[in-house]
């Protein structure tokens, strides 16, 4: 089959990876894809190299700085030039399904729709603590969908709860997290504590919490150091400042390495002894927790029901309440005090997490859904693939 594939962005964060996945099994299925991205970057070389054809062009992406009225002429005028490019590119390939990554992308799914082209979308949003109103304009297009993959049962209950109808649609498909090549066992013993921090740099994602947690450390007599891997998005680079400015502050400048953004992220998660993730806000899955798992390496993250999901099976996993930098510094001292348990259990982790998150199981889930979808497309009837 020709397949379409729309994704909102070019870099190799979490959702970006797993798109890479997805296109990656449906070209090892045989099928025809073709991945409209709306820039150059990173994730179109890779895409090139597994077979796929990118293109590249105007796009309407619904970040959340559009939704403040003095950006509305922006949006608007983003959305009327996103529907006619998008129009135009249905009209040149003419694809017998479509995949829509994230829900960022809101005008496609009505687009294919009206176009009859099968269309599958893939969620990796849920915040419940957005009000009903927000949760309805990113989860309505979903609607247009003949089948919906959600990425954890979190965001599939959220889905449900925002929108009845969606119930059936949905199949909760795991993300995939390949494992590093070869993991490194634990440090033995522990000489100090090396502190990981992989992801976004941003306020939601919490790398401040982890710079307010060293210095707590540090003040206890702990020879504690920190690795910030990980960038801003555009538009946010106040908050790098912020970050440099509180790392100053707190004279932890000798103490906080920070790399920016690497792809290739397993060397230092090897050389980590823990790894945090301290997120504010909801997050859909966990990704990152699940990499420190696979390297064998333990991992804290906030009390948020996505973040819980991901590592709820893993006995190197600990649980810390949101936006509590005093509890996060008690994780890691309670980490460092149970270290060998737990170097003794993270070999073991890590099998279950490379059997659970195989990116050969996810592939083969992922491409049925979309073969069924186009399967059974009938105009005006979506392909109901049964209950969550």
């Amino acid at each position: 089959m020709r397949i379409l594939v729309v994704h909102p962005g070019a870099e190799l964060y979490g959702a970006d990876r797993v798109m890479l996945e997805s296109a990656a099994g449906l070209r090892a299925a045989g099928h025809d894809v073709l991945v409209a991205l709306p820039e150059q970057g990173p994730l179109a070389a890779e895409l090139r190299a597994l077979g796929a054809r990118v293109t590249v062009g105007p796009m309407f992406v619904l970040r959340k700085e559009l939704l403040r009225p003095r950006n509305w002429p922006a949006l608007l005028a983003g959305a009327v030039t996103g529907l006619r490019a998008s129009w135009q590119l249905i009209s040149r390939h003419r694809p017998d399904v479509a995949y829509v990554s994230t829900v960022v992308l809101p005008q496609w799914p009505l687009i294919l729709r009206l176009r009859r082209v099968a269309v599958v979308t893939h969620v990796h949003e849920a915040e419940s603590t957005s009000p009903w109103l927000m949760r309805a304009v990113l989860y309505a297009p979903q609607l247009c969908a003949h089948a919906v993959i959600a990425n954890s049962r979190f965001t599939a209950d959220l889905m449900t709860r925002t929108f009845r109808p969606l119930r059936r649609r949905i199949r909760v498909i795991h993300n995939p997290v390949p494992g590093p090549p070869q993991p490194t066992a634990p440090r033995q013993e522990l000489d100090g504590i090396r502190i990981g921090y992989v992801g976004r740099l941003s306020p939601r994602k919490g790398p401040d919490l982890v710079v307010q947690a060293l210095a707590l450390l540090r003040d206890r007599g702990h020879d504690a150091r920190l690795s910030l891997v990980g960038d801003v998005f555009r538009g946010y680079e106040w908050y790098a400042a912020e970050l440099t400015q509180q790392i100053e502050a707190l004279g932890l400048a000798d103490a906080v390495a920070r790399h920016g953004y690497e792809a290739d992220v397993w060397p230092r998660l090897a050389a980590a002894d823990v790894l945090v993730v301290p997120s504010r806000t909801d997050e859909s899955f966990g990704n990152t927790a699940v990499e420190a798992v696979l390297a064998q390496r333990p991992v804290i993250v906030s009390d948020l029901q996505g973040l819980r999901e991901a590592v709820e099976s893993y006995p190197t996993a600990r649980v810390a309440p949101v936006g509590d930098a005093g509890a996060l510094a008690d994780a890691i001292e309670s980490v460092a005090s149970a270290w060998s348990d737990i170097a003794a259990a993270a070999p073991d982790a890590a099998a279950a997490a490379r059997a659970h998150h195989s990116v050969d199981t996810y592939r083969d889930a992922l491409v049925e859904v979309i073969e069924n979808a186009a399967a059974r497309r009938k105009p005006g009837a979506h392909a109901d693939i049964g209950p969550v």
